[in-house]
C-alpha cells in the first residue's frame, strides 16, 4: 500500500518522527509504520523491543498523545505499527504544531496556525469579535434589504424594527460587541477593517496581458449584486436568440452558476490572507478564484455529487442561507455543474492547488479552437523544457491539470509526443 493521507512509512525510527505523530493527531489520525521503505517493502527494525517502550512514553510525555503500538512481522522481519488517533484539541510538540495534509507533514505557522487553532476550538474567523466596529458603522439599508430576503426563512424579521435585535438573533453579536461576520455582511465600509475583503475582476487577453479591471468593495451583499451586474454589463456578452417570435438574451455563462460560484468563493475563502477573490475573464473561459483549500474530509471528486458542507466561515454561510442565497448546503457545486450542462456548456472544472481554489467555466464555441491553441502552447513548452511536469504546464497556461492531461493524451494519440522514462525522472520527446 502506498503512502497516503493516513499512512506513512519510515525505514528507521528517529525522534524527529514525533512530528508525524503530532501531524496525524492534529488531522484525521493515521498509521506510522517503522521498518518499511517508501515503496512499501519491509526491512524491519532491530531495536523494536526498546522502541515499543520509548515511542509511547515520548509521545505521551512530550505531546500528551496516547498511541497504540503493535509489533508486526513479514518474512522474518519485525516492524512496528503506530496507530495515532485524531484529537479534538490542538496538539503541539515542543511548542510547534504540525498537520498531516495529503502525504506530507507540515508545520503550521502564521495564518495557517491561527485558522487551525480557531477550528480546533470550534470557532471560525468570522466568529471573532471586532472591537473597533460600532453601531455607527452598520449599514441600516442593507439590514432592511436583508429583512425582505429572509422573510420566508425568518418570518419574525419582517416586523422587527430594532437592527441590534436582528443581528443578535443572527448570532452576530456577543456581549453587545460585533463579530467579524457582522462587519462583512452589514458594514458600511468593511474594507476599513479588512482591506482584503473585496473582489477583483479582470479581462485577460492572455495570462500576462490584462485589458481592463475593476475592484468591487462594500459589504458582501453589495459585492454579490455589484459583481454580477458588472459581469453582465461590462465583461460578458449576452447573445440574442429567438425562440419563435420570442427574443431571448442569454449570458455567456449561466447567471445562477456564476452567482453560486461567487457566493462559494466569499463564504469559503480564507480571510486571514491579504489576497482578494479574483474573477478572471478570458475569451474562452472564466475563472473564479479564492484562497482557501478544501477541508480534508472533502475531495475534488466529491464536489460533483451531494456532499457534506463544511463552510470555512460558518456565520457567513448561516446568514446567506437564512437570506435565501443558499438553497441547501452541500449542493452548490452540483448546482453549478447542472446549470452549465443544461445550457450545453462543458462541465466546469474544480481545482484545489496549493492554497488556491478555483472554479473554471468554459465556453463550448471556443473549445475546438482553444484546444488547438493550447496544444501548440504545450508543444512549445515541452520543446523548451522536456522535463516539465503536468503541474508546471497547468500553472504556466492557467489551465487545470485535468485539462492538460487530456491535451497530453490527444498529443500522444496524434504521435506528436512520447514519454521517455517514468512519471518521475522521465522526460518528453517531441516527434
Amino acid at each position: 500500500m502506498a503512502e497516503n493521507q493516513i499512512i506513512e512509512y519510515k525505514q528507521n525510527w528517529h525522534d524527529d518522527y514525533l512530528k508525524w505523530i503530532c501531524g496525524f493527531a492534529n488531522a484525521s489520525g493515521g498509521t506510522l509504520l517503522i521498518g518499511v521503505k517508501d515503496d512499501g517493502s519491509v526491512t524491519g527494525v532491530e531495536n523494536f523491543r526498546q522502541l515499543m517502550v520509548e515511542i509511547p512514553n515520548k509521545s505521551r510525555d512530550l505531546m500528551g498523545v496516547t498511541v497504540n503500538l503493535n509489533e508486526k512481522q513479514e518474512n522474518d522481519h519485525r516492524f512496528l505499527e503506530i496507530n495515532i488517533p485524531a484529537y479534538s484539541v490542538p496538539i503541539s510538540l515542543r511548542g510547534r504544531y504540525y498537520f498531516r495534509s495529503g502525504s506530507s507533514n507540515m508545520e503550521l505557522t502564521g495564518n495557517s496556525l491561527t485558522e487551525f487553532l480557531l477550528r480546533k476550538f470550534g470557532r471560525s474567523w468570522d466568529d471573532v469579535i471586532e472591537d473597533s466596529f460600532t453601531f455607527e458603522d452598520v449599514n441600516l439599508t442593507t439590514i432592511e434589504e436583508f429583512k425582505k430576503l429572509a422573510t420566508d426563512r425568518l418570518p419574525y424579521v419582517a416586523t422587527e424594527t430594532n437592527p441590534l435585535i436582528i443581528l443578535d438573533k443572527l448570532n452576530l453579536l456577543k456581549n453587545g460587541k460585533f463579530k467579524r461576520a457582522a462587519v462583512l455582511l452589514f458594514g458600511k465600509n468593511p474594507q476599513h477593517f479588512f482591506m482584503q475583503a473585496h473582489i477583483k475582476i479582470g479581462k485577460f487577453i492572455s495570462d500576462a496581458d490584462i485589458q481592463t479591471s475593476d475592484i468591487v468593495g462594500g459589504n458582501l451583499f453589495q459585492q454579490i449584486e455589484q459583481t454580477l451586474s458588472m459581469l453582465k454589463t461590462k465583461y460578458l456578452l449576452s447573445p440574442i436568440t429567438y425562440e419563435g417570435i420570442h427574443r431571448r438574451e442569454k449570458l455567456e455563462y449561466p447567471y445562477n452558476a456564476l452567482r453560486e460560484a461567487i457566493l462559494n468563493s466569499i463564504i469559503h475563502r480564507n480571510y486571514l490572507t491579504t489576497s482578494a477573490v479574483q474573477i478572471r475573464v478570458y475569451d474562452d473561459k472564466l475563472m473564479v478564484m479564492n484562497e482557501g483549500i478544501l477541508p480534508d474530509e472533502i475531495k475534488i471528486e466529491d464536489l460533483k455529487r451531494d456532499h457534506l458542507s463544511k463552510p470555512r466561515n460558518t456565520l457567513l454561510a448561516d446568514v446567506f442561507y437564512k437570506s435565501g442565497f443558499i438553497e441547501s448546503w452541500g449542493r452548490g457545486t452540483v448546482k453549478i455543474i447542472s446549470e452549465c450542462v443544461n445550457e450545453n456548456l462543458p462541465e466546469p472544472v474544480f481545482e484545489s492547488r496549493g492554497h488556491l481554489f478555483s472554479v473554471i467555466f468554459y465556453k463550448i464555441e471556443y473549445t475546438e479552437k482553444s484546444s488547438e491553441k493550447s496544444s501548440e502552447k504545450i508543444l512549445n513548452l515541452i520543446k523548451n523544457n522536456p522535463e516539465t511536469t503536468i503541474a508546471s504546464l497547468a500553472k504556466q497556461l492557467a489551465m487545470s491539470t485535468r485539462a492538460i492531461e487530456k491535451q497530453i493524451t490527444t498529443l500522444k494519440k496524434r504521435n506528436l509526443i512520447i514519454r521517455i522514462g517514468p512519471a518521475k525522472g522521465g522526460h518528453w520527446q517531441v516527434l
